[in-house]
């Protein structure tokens, strides 16, 4: 089966691209910006026609779209987020043999919504800020293509090569700066809401079971259960061995990319208040959908998760 990747340097797209690469049935081309792909395309500046070109020449039967951008202006959201979307869909309309399409979407989409209630799918989209208004549109523009198209609504992502500015990145190197430095307090954010955290590896694992599969429209992507930032926190704050403690204060900035979701090319969690919307406090998927088309279950657990962020951000040199 031959694969197009796009999005391979991200958060997400990484992980993605190391378990494809080991499945002797695939045949995995990348696509992307950097000299490390296998085709250097800017899905932001390119144009549908010339995409459709290399879709020709490569003639996939599946486009994983793990590209896209977690924080910046709203102007440049749109473009990585919203308008080369447009771009994937337009040119896999134009190919000759247009292939199916597995895109990384987000729990941004939905916005506020009730305490202790799963999400599902069905629910209204009300995104809270500019991040999830540019990723609801590029979800709604793959619904509306009329592709074999799904959509993978991934909801708090965790786990190793977690970006410096994701929570737990952030987290993980304070804790390393404060035991370098005899410190007894880590500055955070508010941690008091609750996110649905999925490890990446976990992602990565639905994203291939949703290239080889028949399922059609949007899929969450979840653990399934809601747990409390600041819980989460302590399971990194004792992998790490550290005693000292965590000092919320809401005075420290919680960027777009932070409790970070993001991109599909740096991370993928979500900040509990995004700038230009309302407070998002709680996040839980209700994942029926992913185990019924695609028989996908999470298999990491949360302290394994955070644990080797830590031995990853320990082992840093």
């Amino acid at each position: 089966m031959r694969v197009l990747l796009l999005g391979a340097d991200g958060f997400i797209g990484r992980r993605v691209a190391e378990r494809l690469l080991v499945e002797p049935d695939l045949q995995v081309t990348v696509l992307g910006r950097r000299d490390s792909a296998d085709i250097r395309f800017d899905l932001t500046a390119g144009s549908p026609g010339a995409l459709a070109r290399f879709l020709d020449a490569v003639a996939p039967q599946a486009v994983i779209n793990c590209a896209g951008a977690t924080y910046g202006s709203s102007r440049s959201l749109i473009r990585s987020n919203t308008l080369a979307v447009a771009t994937v869909c337009e040119a896999i309309r134009r190919s000759r043999e247009p292939a199916r399409l597995v895109h990384v979407g987000s729990a941004a989409e939905y916005g506020p919504m009730p305490s202790g209630v799963p999400v599902p799918e069905s629910a209204e989209p009300r995104p809270a800020g500019p991040y999830g208004v540019s990723k609801l549109a590029g979800t709604e523009l793959v619904l509306a293509s009329g592709l074999d198209a799904a959509v993978l609504r991934v909801f708090d992502v965790v786990g190793p090569g977690s970006p410096a500015a994701s929570l737990f990145g952030r987290l993980a190197e304070g804790l390393r700066r404060a035991l370098e430095q005899e410190e007894h307090q880590v500055r955070m954010p508010d941690l008091s809401g609750y996110r649905d955290f999925v490890d990446v590896r976990d992602v990565a694992r639905a994203i291939q079971s949703a290239a080889v599969s028949a399922a059609t429209g949007v899929i969450n992507i979840g653990s399934g259960h809601a747990v409390r930032a600041r819980d989460a926190a302590q399971l990194l704050v004792r992998a790490a061995g550290f005693e000292g403690s965590i000092s919320e204060d809401a005075r420290v900035a919680a960027l777009p990319g932070q409790l970070g979701v993001g991109a599909l090319g740096t991370g993928h969690e979500h900040p509990p208040h995004r700038p230009g919307g309302e407070p998002v406090q709680w996040r839980q998927a209700d994942v029926r959908t992913a185990r019924d088309r695609l028989g996908w279950r999470t298999q990491v657990p949360l302290e394994e998760s955070l644990g080797d962020i830590w031995l990853e951000t320990a082992c840093r040199v």
